[in-house]
């Protein structure tokens, strides 16, 4: 089955979303230009999920990517509730009174977040009261510890995961008497999700991160030549400290039953995440909740098993990881992404790739045949496709599709190979997530001369 080019594009340009962030009286104050992003679905629902907002009463952006498990209901929780959760705990003590006053009184509240978002960006209508009472009693919380002092950006987007990750938690415990709300809290509980988040305000940038998904500086060298600076770290058992820490917090006796086959108890990828309440319940809770739940939650084989020796929970933890960097003009982008795009696409490539696409400018690596036998005509081919390529104006608008279209139809040459796009797009539903994941990507651009400019001032 073979799409032509305007069906290729038309698929890779569904989800696509730019934002530019306005300038004020001709001075641009943001070190953000803006934004790109996108996804490609292989799940079918996609399970992962994209945020970014403006915090109106505190300064600074918020981007998150979003990974889900065992379903969408976690990573669609996440991506509505967690900007909240950041921007209320990075409040000054007289803005939470306001908004708790206004509450009060019945007066409208303060908006506290600009969102940008997709028309296919959803929102849950009917958890909206219910997720609006936890997140004040959040705030209510905040007010009643005032200890005066200005909350560290790190430490508030510590609290606002673990805090979520705990109101989702209570949330299905507790239930609701209304059977469809009863089940979505459920289902967000059961089900589970990564995070990775940023949260950029002038030259500080920080990074949470729960889980595989990524973040990556994308560094433009003196010669021009683009590097990429790792912003996270995968909560995985790649990562030697994660499953260390994961010892750490479980009796020697265990040790060889937590980390099974690269899974945490044999079965789950990612060390840290949302929801996941089966790794994080005593087994008495679980029973407790799947039995007195709906039947749908009963029919579901998931919720019904304890995952193996099953000793000592929580097993699970949605602290993030959070790394602070002070912004340079040579910092040009950063580029957070879900774990199916850095499966296909090492950093070096994605940055080069974001790099070339923003300056235009490409820079002529010797063209590599790394082992293969090429004959003189498919040199031929090669040298007049990269022809091509830098006088055809780049066909994406946004650098998010433009990094879709190589992580999914490059081939050995770090070339775009039209006949695999062709291919890998048309595979069926239950095809496609044999080969790739849901890849959900933001490029956010930054503003050199105002990081220049704060980095002078200081």
């Amino acid at each position: 089955f073979y799409l032509t080019p305007p069906q290729v594009n038309s698929i890779l340009k569904a989800n696509e979303y730019s934002f530019k962030v306005p300038e004020f009286d001709g001075k641009n104050v943001s070190s953000v230009l803006g934004f790109d992003s996108n996804q490609l679905p292989a799940n079918a629902p996609i399970e992962d999920r994209r945020s970014a907002a403006t915090c109106l009463q505190t300064r600074g952006m918020l981007l998150g990517v979003f990974d889900g498990h065992a379903g969408c209901a976690c990573a669609q929780a996440v991506s509505e509730r967690l900007f909240y959760y950041i921007a209320v705990s990075l409040l000054p003590h007289e803005t939470l009174l306001e908004i708790e006053n206004a509450v009060e009184s019945g007066r409208a509240l303060l908006p506290i977040l600009q969102w940008h978002k997709h028309p296919n960006d959803y929102f849950s209508k009917e958890a909206s009261k219910l997720y609006f009472n936890s997140l004040r009693t959040y705030w209510q919380e905040l007010i009643d510890l005032n200890s005066g002092e200005t909350t560290d950006v790190k430490e508030a987007l510590i609290n606002a995961f673990k805090r979520l990750d705990n109101d989702i938690s209570l949330e299905a415990q507790v239930g609701d008497p209304n059977s469809f709300l009863n089940y979505l809290v459920l289902r967000v509980a059961f089900s589970g999700a990564t995070a990775c988040v940023a949260h950029v305000d002038g030259v500080d940038l920080h990074i949470a991160n729960t889980g595989d998904s990524r973040a990556m500086l994308g560094v433009q060298e003196e010669d021009g030549s683009w590097s990429a600076v790792n912003l996270s770290y995968d909560h995985n058992a790649q990562n030697e400290h994660e499953v260390e820490r994961v010892k750490m917090e479980h009796p020697k006796s265990e040790e060889k039953s937590l980390v099974k086959q690269d899974r945490l108890l044999g079965l789950l990828m990612p060390f840290r995440a949302f929801g996941d309440v089966k790794f994080k319940w005593s087994i008495e809770l679980q029973k407790r909740v799947v039995e007195s739940g709906p039947d749908q939650l009963n029919d579901n084989e998931y919720t019904k098993f304890i995952p193996p020796n099953y000793h000592t929970p929580p097993y699970l933890t949605a602290e993030p990881e959070v790394i602070h960097h002070k912004l340079r003009p040579q910092d040009k982008f950063l580029v957070l992404a879900t774990d199916g795009l850095w499966e296909t696409m090492h950093r070096q490539d994605v940055a080069r790739i974001v790099g070339e696409y923003l300056t235009g400018v490409h820079h002529q690596q010797p063209i590599a045949v790394g082992g293969y036998k090429v004959t003189l005509g498919q040199m031929h081919g090669l040298l007049t496709e990269r022809r091509a390529r830098i006088s055809s104006v780049f066909e994406d608008q946004n650098a998010a599709t433009h990094l879709i279209r190589h992580a999914v139809g490059n081939n050995e040459f770090g070339t775009v190979d039209h006949e695999r796009l062709s291919k890998m797009l048309s595979l069926p539903e239950e095809l496609a997530r044999m080969y790739r994941d849901d890849i959900t990507i933001i490029v956010v651009q930054f503003n050199s001369h105002v990081i220049g400019a704060c980095q002078n001032e200081e």
